[in-house]
């Protein structure tokens, strides 16, 4: 969007011309705003860093047009059979929590947006005590405090209300078809999952990994795919947020084996709540996620996005010296609890985009 001071266009050239980036992002959870400017752009890109930050024109054509372009991926995702399905997913599992709605909007709610709600809701979040600063690069802390604090100061602060976030699941097990004159079958099949300060989490990363979070090391790609063929793709995964989000098996297989590889995954789920995983399946497990996690900090914008994260989070600066020791404590007997504490294979939510007949699932 514009500001008071330039067009959306100015602005954009300015960015191109400094050969730097300015973007933001919506998630379920948070907003960012993000630079990435040469270090010898640094005050002019942090100007326009911050003009864009607090001094938004929201002008009424550069807003249609923003809806006009989110309207248009909404149209083309309804053919996209795995956008489908999570879309309805989400919408059964949260009927009625903000977290069952698209970030993006819907057909529905876009052509009611006005410029008016935009402003309101703009004054009423965008404050610094209600934001967080991440940095990373070639600047020292003498430059932060010199150069960009100042800057800051001037942006005001503003009372945050306190709107309580109804966290509610659908309380029955569900199945939803939705016919497709397509090949395969796009099935997610899940239920309620945890935040991201559930105690549980790393005894729950390590369960789920040895699951389905695996890859090929994964039991689900063993059972569906290795051994039957059924499917290409299959994998589970928890979804946490800031509140509880959801717990999902995510696979496509060809309309004829659908029952099958559904039957197969609700197995799985079974299996890991009755018997301990082996210590083969539990080393393999922490080798994997200790050895891996520095490849979420190998640039500089993975390194931004996860400071943020554990900000954010409440995680503690020292969390990546932290995390290995987390899951490397993991045992047997806790994999077995947090499955059978968090896996529900009796009470979920079934969503399949498929060619129904072919599936043997028509509508009744």
């Amino acid at each position: 969007m514009g500001t008071s001071k330039r067009t959306v266009t100015a602005i954009n050239e300015e960015i191109d011309f400094m050969g730097a980036s300015l973007n933001s992002y919506s998630s379920r959870d948070y907003v960012t705003l993000n630079l990435r400017v040469l270090k010898k752009d640094l005050d002019k890109g942090f100007d326009l860093f911050m003009e864009v930050l607090t001094q938004p024109a929201f002008p009424g054509e550069e807003i249609r047009r923003e809806v006009e372009k989110i309207l248009a991926a909404i149209q083309s995702s309804e053919d996209e059979p795995g956008d489908v399905a999570q879309k309805e997913f989400q919408k059964t599992l949260f009927p009625t929590s903000p977290y069952g709605y698209p970030v993006e909007g819907t057909k529905e709610s876009l052509p009611r947006l006005t410029r008016e709600a935009l402003v309101r809701f703009y004054r009423t979040y965008y404050h610094p005590n209600n934001a967080i600063l991440t940095l990373v690069g070639d600047i020292t802390t003498d430059e932060v405090e010199r150069k960009l604090l100042p800057r800051l100061a001037k942006w005001p602060m503003g009372e945050i209300p306190k709107v309580p976030f109804l966290t509610t699941f659908s309380k029955e097990q569900k199945t939803v078809k939705i016919d497709r004159t397509i090949t395969q079958a796009n099935i997610i099949l899940g239920h309620t999952g945890v935040n991201r300060g559930n105690p549980d989490f790393y005894p729950l990363t390590v369960m789920n990994y040895i699951l389905g979070g695996g890859g090929f090391a994964s039991r689900l790609v063993e059972e569906i795919r290795n051994k039957r063929g059924l499917a290409y793709s299959v994998a589970s995964f928890f979804d946490p947020g800031k509140y509880p989000g959801s717990f999902q098996i995510v696979l496509q297989t060809k309309n004829a084996s659908a029952r099958e590889a559904i039957s197969l995954a609700l197995q799985q789920m079974e299996r890991i709540r009755k018997e301990p995983v082996s210590e083969k399946e539990l080393e393999g497990a922490k080798k994997y996620l200790i050895g891996s996690f520095p490849l979420r900090l190998d640039t500089q914008g993975k390194l931004a996005n996860f400071l943020t994260q554990i900000e954010y989070f409440g995680l503690g600066l020292d969390y990546p010296e932290k995390y290995p020791s987390f899951i490397w404590s993991v045992t047997r007997e806790e994999v077995l609890r947090v499955a059978r504490a968090y896996l529900h294979p009796e009470n979920y939510i079934l969503v399949v985009v498929a060619n129904l007949k072919e599936a043997g699932m028509e509508k009744r």
